[in-house]
């Protein structure tokens, strides 16, 4: 059987020997002491990089996003995010079941991208005052955004809509869980990206290839709240420089690599974008995310995507079906230039 290529992640990633060797020597204490300095220095610089107040070291990007509302929502306020956010897709409601929050959905139809929010769109779904109506609280985006097809959000449109959020009474949060991306695909630094927004997260195990761990930035207010509530979630960690020394290895040397996953995914969706199984548009692939839509000759010839992704594993190609036409396939630190060729070379012979 053919060495599986996986390509359903960059969460699958494992630290690189430097990375784990940095692990394995680094000084630690006592977080939920406030006396580990690696994890101290890990905050410290990703404040600065995102020029905020303060950051806190979690191990999820899910519970960061909670954080992140807990500490700026209270029960029964609402939320207003997109209605294919992660917040709502994929993090098991937390949102309700433990912030006690609803959420409203922010209309894409005028955007020029999926998932990317105008500030028109947010007016319209922002309610009035009324003793019948949830109190909007919190704003959401996602940058960039996954189910999207990891499109980036222009810095015009990120401004003006987070403005407009801001004047309206809302507090602003980035999930950032690929924000890294994000600004190697701008060609912007972090802060320019989390100037307009209160709160942002930011994923370590994605696209810098760390083993586990996120971290939530913003004002040292917010920070103290979220740090309380982590406590209450159980994410208090005690050695956990450890785990915060990846994040530092990988800020010295995985930041600027990025670039490399998003040209291998680029040529990935270029080349599945000719095979007869594939109708989709490969320009829209901005990031290392590739959601390529299956054609109606596949699907008639096969099945939907969820078959096509057990065919594909079968020929050594780890991918998920996003949706019943669509397979995602995503780059990573752990693929080479040969390995994408080889993959496409597999995907092209079935």
């Amino acid at each position: 059987m053919n060495q599986p290529i996986d390509l359903r992640s960059d969460t699958v990633t494992r630290p690189t020997p430097a990375m784990r060797k940095a692990m394995a020597n680094t000084e630690v204490g006592d977080d939920v002491m406030r006396t580990d300095p690696t994890v101290i220095a890990l905050e410290e610089r990703t404040a600065g990089l995102f020029g905020k107040q303060a950051a806190l070291f979690v191990p999820s990007g899910t519970m960061a996003n909670l954080l992140a509302i807990l500490a700026q929502t209270s029960a029964g306020d609402e939320i207003l995010t997109h209605s294919e956010s992660h917040i709502f897709y994929y993090e098991g409601g937390g949102y309700a079941a433990v912030a006690g929050c609803s959420i409203k959905f922010v209309d894409d139809a005028d955007s020029p991208k999926p998932g990317i929010m105008t500030a028109a769109s947010l007016g319209k779904a922002i309610r009035p005052s009324d003793v019948h109506f949830p109190t909007p609280k919190l704003f959401t985006i996602e940058n960039t955004h996954n189910r999207g097809g990891g499109v980036v959000w222009p810095m015009d449109v990120l401004k003006e809509t987070c403005t407009f959020a801001k004047e309206a009474g809302l507090c602003v949060h980035t999930d950032g869980a690929r924000i890294w991306n994000a600004a190697c695909a701008l060609g912007v630094d972090l802060q320019s990206l989390a100037a307009h927004t209160d709160t942002i997260s930011a994923c370590l195990s994605k696209g810098l290839g760390c083993p586990v761990g996120s971290l939530l930035i913003g004002d040292q207010e917010t920070i103290d709240i979220a740090r309380h509530k982590r406590k209450m979630l159980g994410g208090g960690m005690r050695q956990a420089g450890v785990l915060a020394a990846a994040g530092l290895y990988a800020l010295d040397h995985h930041l600027d690599r990025l670039g490399e996953d998003h040209a291998r995914a680029t040529k990935t969706a270029s080349a599945l974008a000719e095979m007869p199984m594939f109708d989709f548009d490969p320009a829209k692939v901005e990031t290392n995310l590739v959601y390529a839509k299956l054609s109606e000759q596949a699907v008639e010839a096969v099945g939907d995507a969820f078959v096509w992704q057990d065919k594909l594993e079968a020929a050594g190609i780890l991918c998920y079906a996003e949706s019943v036409d669509t397979i995602r396939f995503v780059t990573h630190l752990d693929l080479d230039d040969a390995m994408i060729e080889e993959a496409i070379g597999r995907i092209g012979s079935l």
